[in-house]
C-alpha cells in the first residue's frame, strides 16, 4: 500500500508578497497532487468487504465481528471464533488423551474445568445388548486376580461292561463269585470254568472355583495389549 505524500505546501503561498512568481499556484502541481492522491487511493482496501491480496496483518489489538461456529467462508476468525469452535469439539463430558504432556487441557486449552479420568482402565463401546456394558462409565474386570470366577462340572457315566476269565486243568472243578473283592474263585486243579463279571460306574461331579483376587503384582494378569496415555474428562 503506498500512502498519500504532499509534493506542494499551498498554505506558504499565501504568505508570499505580490509579484512572487512562487506564489503562483501552477498547473503541474495541482496534476502532481492528484497523482500521488489517485495511487494512493488505488493502493488501499476499501473500508466495506474489502478483498486482500498478499499477506495481510491485522494490526495489534484489532477487534473482529465474531462469525458463527458453522461459518465456513473466507471471513477473517477472531479469537473468540477460534475459542468456540474448540468447545464445539470438546463438549462436556468429551475425553481428551495426550501422549507425553501430563498438563491439564484447561491450562493447554484454555477453557472448560478437566479432572483426569480412567486411570489404569481401558475404554469400551457402549453396548445397550450388553449388561456389563449398557451404562456410561460402568466398570468392570479384574487386573490382578489369578483366574476369573468360573464352574467345572464333569459327568461320567458307564451303562456297564463285562470282564471275562478263565482256567483249563484236569477233573470236575467248582467256580465262585466274591461279591467283596468283585473276582470269580476258581478251585484248583479242577475243570475248565469262566466267568463274566458286569459293572456299572454312574459318577458325577461339579466343582466352583472362585479364583484368588488377593493377589497382587502379577505381570500382565488378565491384561489385553494396551499403551498408556494421559486422559482427562470435561466436566465443566
Amino acid at each position: 500500500m503506498t500512502n498519500y505524500t504532499q509534493s506542494t505546501n499551498f498554505a506558504t503561498k499565501d504568505a508570499l508578497t505580490s509579484g512572487n512568481p512562487l506564489k503562483i499556484v501552477k498547473g503541474t502541481e495541482i496534476n502532481t497532487e492528484f497523482a500521488n492522491i489517485a495511487i494512493a487511493v488505488a493502493t488501499k482496501a476499501d473500508t466495506a468487504s474489502p478483498t486482500f491480496t498478499g499477506t495481510p496483518t491485522l494490526p495489534t489489538g484489532t477487534i473482529g465481528v465474531t462469525q458463527s461456529s458453522g461459518n465456513s467462508s473466507t471471513a477473517l476468525a477472531t479469537t473468540a471464533f477460534v475459542q468456540a469452535a474448540f468447545q464445539i469439539l470438546h463438549p462436556v463430558g468429551s475425553i481428551y488423551i495426550n501422549a507425553t504432556n501430563a498438563t491439564n487441557p484447561g491450562t493447554l486449552l484454555g477453557f472448560g474445568t478437566w479432572t483426569a479420568f480412567g486411570a489404569g482402565r481401558v475404554p469400551v463401546g457402549f453396548n445397550s445388548a450388553n449388561a456389563l456394558f449398557d451404562t456410561a462409565e460402568e466398570t468392570g474386570g479384574s487386573a490382578d486376580a489369578i483366574i476369573p470366577f468360573h464352574t467345572h462340572t464333569a459327568t461320567s457315566t458307564d451303562a456297564g461292561h463285562n470282564h471275562s476269565m478263565g482256567r483249563v486243568a484236569g477233573g470236575n472243578g467248582s467256580l465262585q463269585f466274591n461279591s467283596a473283592s468283585g473276582m470269580a474263585d476258581i478251585s484248583p486243579n479242577t475243570g475248565t470254568a469262566s466267568a463274566s463279571i458286569t459293572t456299572t460306574i454312574n459318577n458325577a461331579a461339579s466343582t466352583n472355583w472362585q479364583g484368588d483376587a488377593t493377589v497382587t503384582n502379577i505381570n500382565n494378569a488378565n491384561y489385553q495389549p494396551y499403551i498408556t496415555v494421559y486422559m482427562w474428562k470435561r466436566t465443566a
